[in-house]
């Protein structure tokens, strides 16, 4: 399947995606991101966005399984990775998996639970496997978790481990819906849902995730992925007090993953300097740890990334393979 054929096909599938959800393109369009290039998503807005229901709707229109964990200060990780039980008819121990088996979970309003379930997530999200009583169970391939979180309430809230939120390839920010979108959304709310047709398989999906692979990438574009997460270290002497960490480097990393797989979506078999400083704030943002002199002054990580993408330089691309 050539670049075009594949946009075609995934374009279908947002389509379909867009029959349910409405006003939420951007967000639409990193969580195809993200599970084309195998990461996870974070995502931070008011409720009532459809975040939940976003990904409930790309699982029924990707054919893949779908779970949701309502996060809780009460939970404990046996709730979501599973435990072993003693059967006392038999006077075995059985393991039970817990609701992360699936292909799309929905870790919903992950920072109310404590550090101790939150970091649960840890093993599943990078190795994709979870180790119970010294037994490793692989999770079902692909694999995307994408977990949100309330930025208006501070109570019973315990911000991510940053060790947790380094996992996230992207973090994205949405807002309120535009008139046009939210009409639309009240006016769907009139009518019963649609019913949804599956567009790709779980077979399809695998096979768009390798293709990102052979998508090409341009050698001073990785420099300048690694260029950019290189000031948010030394953001110069007006920057520097606000920053205490810059990103690190699973953020180049995401960058150019995520561009390769941006670059697919928009049926193309080479990433574009475009495709990087969109999602350059996507990848870093939730990278770089703010010093209280900026949290004093509301000073948030995407004005230190304003700047940081005006004092970098951007490179001159070549656009096909040496």
């Amino acid at each position: 399947m050539n670049p075009q054929e594949t946009s075609e096909r995934l374009e279908q599938a947002l389509f379909e995606i867009r029959r349910v959800i409405a006003g939420q393109d951007r967000m639409l369009e990193r969580v195809l991101v993200c599970l084309l290039a195998q990461g996870h998503l974070l995502i931070e807005g008011v409720p009532g966005l459809a975040k939940t229901l976003t990904i409930k709707t790309a699982a029924g229109v990707l054919g893949g399984t779908f779970a949701r964990v309502q996060f809780t200060p009460d939970l404990v990780p046996a709730d979501l990775v599973g435990t072993r039980i003693y059967r006392p008819d038999s006077g075995t121990f059985d393991t039970e998996l817990g609701p992360v088996f699936c292909n799309f979970l929905l870790a919903d309003e992950i920072n109310r639970a404590p550090a101790k379930v939150q970091s649960a997530l840890l093993e599943v999200m990078q190795e994709r496997q979870v180790t119970i009583a010294h037994t490793t169970y692989p999770v079902p391939e692909p694999f995307l978790v994408m977990a949100t979180q309330n930025p208006i309430e501070s109570e019973g809230t315990y911000p991510l481990p940053e060790a947790q939120i380094d996992r996230f390839m992207l973090k994205i920010l949405i807002d309120y819906p535009e008139h046009d979108a939210e009409l639309t959304i009240v006016q769907r709310q009139l009518e019963a849902a649609p019913e949804l047709r599956t567009v790709l398989e779980l077979d399809d999906l695998q096979a768009l995730q390798a293709s990102v692979r052979d998508i090409y990438v341009d050698p001073a574009l990785i420099s300048y992925t690694v260029q950019l997460a290189s000031t948010t270290r030394s953001p110069g002497e007006a920057l520097a007090r606000y920053v205490s960490f810059g990103a690190s480097p699973r953020g180049p990393i995401s960058v150019t993953q995520a561009a390769r797989a941006l670059a697919l979506v928009r049926g193309r078999d080479y990433v574009t300097i475009e495709d990087v400083r969109e999602l350059v704030k996507d990848a870093f943002r939730h990278r770089i740890v703010l010093s209280y002199e900026a949290l004093a002054e509301s000073v948030d990580a995407d004005t230190i990334l304003d700047s940081v993408l005006e004092t970098v330089p951007v490179p001159e691309v070549s656009l096909t393979r040496p």
